[in-house]
């Protein structure tokens, strides 16, 4: 039995990378999904083509910049007309933007890492609570945080890291707050992850070889690590598990 299938799923930042990962498994389960994403239109119209290919699951793109109220309301909007429940939240947008040492930050930028990271993931939830309120056998929200919310990350990624530490705070406090509408949240930590536009962009080739060097399982992670993790949490068969946070790093942290 699939308990994914036929559910209305949305992932924001679900175009390419980690969280094409997640659209794809999640809908390779049988969901239908939502898929957000802001400039990747090629990457989401040649997941759209995968998932249909496949002949299980369904792909809806939808557009926006999550980032501002306005926004993000108008792509409320445009949810509930695809969906009058909402089964499955996944809030995957986020990026280290740039690296910046403390004395090297201005307020412009900590706030705009703080808005893609947190603000948007918070306006999100919000204004999609509505809708996982109506989930029929209660929902489910994961949140993608980083291994850098754990240890406080590389040189250059303070905002980065002090914002998905804020992530996992708001998972266990938004846990607590949406149990009694049986509404589960929880969070995963991906650790070095390659194949993705982020470490392409932030992770140089000898940053990755040393972190690989000092992982006990001695190998770097993969966006479908990371999905199918999402894709546990975000079933039934996790229903008694809300306020946690799986780690999936290979051993180099464990909590």
């Amino acid at each position: 039995m699939n308990s994914l299938s036929g559910k209305n799923v949305l992932v924001t930042g679900g175009a390419s990378g980690i969280g094409g990962a997640i659209s794809a498994e999640l809908a390779s389960q049988g969901a239908r999904v939502i898929v957000h994403y802001f400039r990747s239109k090629d990457a989401v119209e040649e997941l759209e083509k995968e998932v249909k290919a496949n002949g299980v699951g369904e792909i809806i793109p939808l557009q926006a910049d999550l980032t501002k109220k306005d926004t993000v309301n108008a792509f409320a909007d445009e949810v509930k007309k695809h969906f009058t429940c909402l089964d499955v939240l996944v809030n995957n947008t986020g990026d280290l933007v740039e690296r910046h040492t403390l004395d090297d930050i201005d307020n412009t930028f900590w706030e705009k890492v703080m808005a893609v990271n947190v603000t948007s993931m918070m306006m999100v939830s919000r204004a999609m609570l509505p809708l996982l309120q109506q989930a029929q056998d209660g929902a489910s929200v994961v949140n993608l945080s980083s291994l850098a919310g754990r240890k406080g990350g590389h040189g250059g990624s303070l905002a980065y890291s002090t914002s998905k530490g804020a992530v996992l705070t708001f998972t266990r406090s938004l846990a607590s707050e949406l149990a009694a509408d049986d509404i589960r949240v929880n969070a995963v930590t991906p650790g070095l992850i390659l194949g993705t536009r982020f470490h392409a962009t932030h992770t140089t080739d000898e940053s990755a070889n040393k972190t690989i060097s000092e992982i006990p399982l001695k190998r770097a992670g993969n966006p479908l690590d990371v999905a199918r993790a999402v894709a546990f949490l975000a079933s039934e068969y996790s229903g008694f598990i809300t306020g946690a946070t799986l780690d999936i790093n290979g051993g180099v942290y464990m909590a």
